[in-house]
């Protein structure tokens, strides 16, 4: 108790200004990689430095600390070029005036997106022009646009319906859209699971349901045999999809920092799900 006096005793004001500054980093920063691949790599590399710090002072090994002193330079490069794609978003972010601030605009991005992409896929539809058009969310899909070809456009009616065009050079694959952004067309994307999926649905959908079991993405589906528009998110899917239905479902799941809704979206599935015929799950 005499400690705790003391220690308490000298606590001043700065040094509780010091503390909350520093919590508020490291919550800034968990919020930033939240829903991201680099909370695996955090996690592992926590693993990694904890694990070193008792080899080398429990043990106290000499081979091993020598190593250690000699690699650590290097790993002190490596960490950034691992965390590349979360650095550049944070800093993109920072230029923005904060990710509070510029929620507002986050969200016009939003709405403008969603518009544009509903008109495109009624008009796909009708055509029937098969397309696949993935949302990112929280988690980064950079490894995935770096698969495709870089377009870095407004979202458009007109441009979605261009790149989908029966036999032009993008139209396999996916398209990938960040807020308000076009950055990518003809990207690759996982298959999903067998068991997670229907045996009779085509590429298209396989792998909408792919890029949700692996991210918090949203896909967009439509179908090239029957013009279907069907949504998929954390691996489960829902089709039948007009205009206005797709338009509400995506304000709900597409606005920024907004809840996780899969439960809903898994009760529709299960509606749409029986009502769906071999030929119309579609390419």
């Amino acid at each position: 108790m005499t400690e705790i006096l003391w220690i308490l005793g000298r606590f001043k004001l700065i040094d509780a200004f010091d503390i909350l500054l520093v919590a508020a980093l490291f919550y800034a920063l968990l919020k930033l990689i939240r829903g991201t691949q680099a909370v695996q790599l955090l996690r592992g590399v926590f693993i990694v430095v904890l694990l070193t710090v008792l080899l080398s002072s429990v043990l106290r090994l000499t081979a091993f600390n020598w190593l250690l002193n000699n690699t650590l330079p290097a790993l002190l490069v490596t960490v950034p070029v691992i965390f590349q794609p979360e650095l550049r978003k944070a800093l993109e972010r920072l230029g923005r005036a904060g990710g509070f601030i510029d929620r507002p605009m986050r969200e016009a991005s939003a709405n403008r997106a969603i518009i544009q992409v509903a008109r495109a896929c009624r008009l796909l539809s009708e055509a029937k022009h098969g397309g696949l058009i993935v949302l990112e969310r929280n988690t980064g899909l950079q490894d995935y646009v770096d698969t495709g070809v870089k377009i870095n456009s407004d979202v458009s009616s007109e441009l979605l319906q261009t790149i989908f065009f029966p036999n032009t050079p993008l139209h396999d694959g996916a398209v990938i859209v960040r807020e308000d952004q076009i950055v990518a067309a003809a990207a690759l994307l996982p298959l999903g699971s067998p068991q997670a999926t229907e045996r009779h649905i085509g590429t298209r959908h396989r792998a909408a349901i792919g890029i949700t079991e692996q991210t918090d993405a949203i896909a967009v589906v439509v179908s090239e045999e029957t013009g279907t528009i069907s949504v998929a998110q954390s691996g489960r899917m829902v089709r039948h999809l007009d205009e206005n239905r797709l338009r509400s479902i995506l304000q709900r799941l597409y606005q920024p920092e907004q809840p996780d809704i899969g439960g809903w979206l898994h009760v529709r599935s299960r509606q749409s799900v029986g009502d769906t015929s071999n030929k119309e799950a579609g390419r």
